[in-house]
């Protein structure tokens, strides 16, 4: 039998104020986020103090959330509201956040925080990029929880249904649980796309760059692999993923929006790599000085 998708999406309820899992997810995300670059930043991977990288973790945040708000407005929206409805930018409750949006708010704010510290952008990039998939994954992981961002039809074993992509029958949930348990619903199941998005943009992504930078790596090379393999996972994953209703297919009755922002981030992925090629590599001050006396020996 196909699975219901039919969790609460509030984790705790005090009085008028809703916690949603949502939310939790994202707080979840930046903690770690937090707590694993503190410790990279203490081993020397990034040459500031505790302060300087709880800052550039508060922007990142910041752009994270900002960045996300005004991304999805000026891709998935009609450009009217900015007209007649303004004040729906504010409006985050109602939902819509942007992946490719966050990104740009976390590249201005590294750009801003690595002015002001005198620090080459592309190290902090580098720095900050494996870190990026704990949050992209659990945020998918809320999606799930949700009930929201599904995926298109599927006959498939795992497929699942989601109550919330048929409101348009205008059944209660506890109705339309009736309906699954009697099989009625069998042909409503749907892709558990988030999942697909949770293993590939967070386990997998995270689990790639995360031992792929334990060791120094050349400048662009973690930021390029982090662009070229979301971009991939992102532009496949699309293809079994609900294309937004407002938008539907872009181009050739398949492109979706989020392939086509992805395919900037394949592009760029891949330039970056080619530019690590000759880059220089920016190793920890215990390394660095055992590297320039081994060179001084050699001499």
């Amino acid at each position: 039998m196909r699975y219901f998708d039919d969790i609460n999406p509030i984790a705790i309820s005090l009085g008028p104020l809703a916690v949603h899992w949502y939310g939790i997810m994202y707080l979840l995300g930046f903690a770690a986020a937090w707590w694993l670059g503190n410790r990279r930043r203490a081993a020397g991977r990034l040459p500031v103090g505790y302060e300087a990288f709880s800052d550039l973790a508060f922007y990142v945040m910041l752009g994270v959330i900002v960045g996300g708000r005004v991304g999805y407005m000026l891709f998935y929206v009609a450009p009217d509201w900015v007209v007649h409805d303004p004040l729906a930018l504010f409006r985050v409750w109602e939902g819509g956040m942007s992946f490719h949006g966050g990104l740009l708010g976390v590249l201005a704010a590294g750009l801003w925080w690595s002015r002001r510290h005198k620090i080459h952008f592309f190290d902090t990039v580098d720095f900050v990029a494996p870190l990026v998939p704990i949050g992209l994954g659990l945020g998918r992981l809320g999606n799930f929880i949700g009930g929201e961002l599904w995926g298109r039809h599927t006959e498939l074993p795992w497929g699942v249904i989601f109550p919330r992509a048929l409101e348009a029958l205008g059944k209660s949930r506890a109705e339309l649980h009736q309906m699954y348990l009697a099989g009625q619903l069998d042909h409503e199941a749907r892709h558990p796309s988030q999942l697909y998005e949770f293993g590939l943009e967070g386990v997998v992504l995270f689990t790639v760059l995360w031992l792929y930078s334990r060791k120094p790596r050349p400048r662009y090379a973690v930021s390029g692999l982090f662009a070229l393999l979301y971009g991939a996972f992102r532009f496949a994953v699309e293809f079994v993923r609900e294309p937004d209703a407002q938008l539907g297919f872009i181009a050739f009755g398949w492109l979706t929006m989020g392939q086509l922002l992805s395919l900037p981030l394949i592009a760029v992925g891949a330039f970056l790599l080619w530019l690590s090629r000759r880059a220089p590599t920016l190793l920890p001050p215990a390394a660095s000085a055992a590297q320039e006396a081994a060179l001084k020996e050699a001499a």
